[in-house]
């Protein structure tokens, strides 16, 4: 009979060791185990560096199972104003869109040329508000050599309002 010796597998015996080190430190991670202090403390810390603090709740995760919760409030809806959305897309029709959003109501395009213009122009459009009012909207335009003065912005978001109120009167004809 060939007798099994733990001399021959030293290999074995690290390999194991390895593994319930692993498996401890696991298990360690996972909560508190009953014996020791609770994971929970009394004041939460709003910070970015603090890997336990989730920024969605406001509060600390207990262990890495959390990270799979879905904390969000199913009640939390995004609206836009459908008016001042298509009327954005009127009056900057000349632009090339790049990337729109319906959900957060953010328009990108890319540099065009307005009709009877000479400069090439961009446009960041967000409409923030269900309601039709200019707090709801915001223009950012830019051209090649930078940003546009304040006056060309007010005239952009004035027509877009002015053609959104239209829409909204052709829309209580019918």
């Amino acid at each position: 009979m060939r007798q099994t010796t733990w001399q021959g597998s030293a290999r074995a015996r690290r390999m194991a060791l390895a593994l319930g080190l692993t498996g401890a430190a696991v298990l360690a991670a996972c909560g508190d185990g009953g014996g020791g202090a609770s994971l929970q403390t009394t004041q939460s810390v709003p910070d970015q560096f603090n890997p336990r603090f989730d920024e969605r709740s406001g509060t600390e995760r207990a262990t890495i199972w959390d990270l799979f919760v879905n904390t969000d409030d199913p009640n939390t809806v995004l609206e836009v104003n459908r008016y001042l959305w298509n009327a954005s897309l009127d009056v900057l029709g000349f632009l090339p869109i790049e990337t729109v959003d319906p959900f957060s109501g953010v328009i990108v395009t890319g540099y065009g040329v307005p009709p009877g213009g000479g400069s090439a122009y961009r446009a960041t459009i967000q409409v923030r508000d269900p309601a039709l009012d200019a707090r709801s909207l915001k223009v950012a335009l830019a051209s090649r050599s930078g940003p546009v003065d304040a006056d060309t912005v007010r005239a952009v978001e004035d027509a877009i309002l002015t053609r959104a109120r239209q829409l909204r009167v052709q829309d209580s004809r019918l």
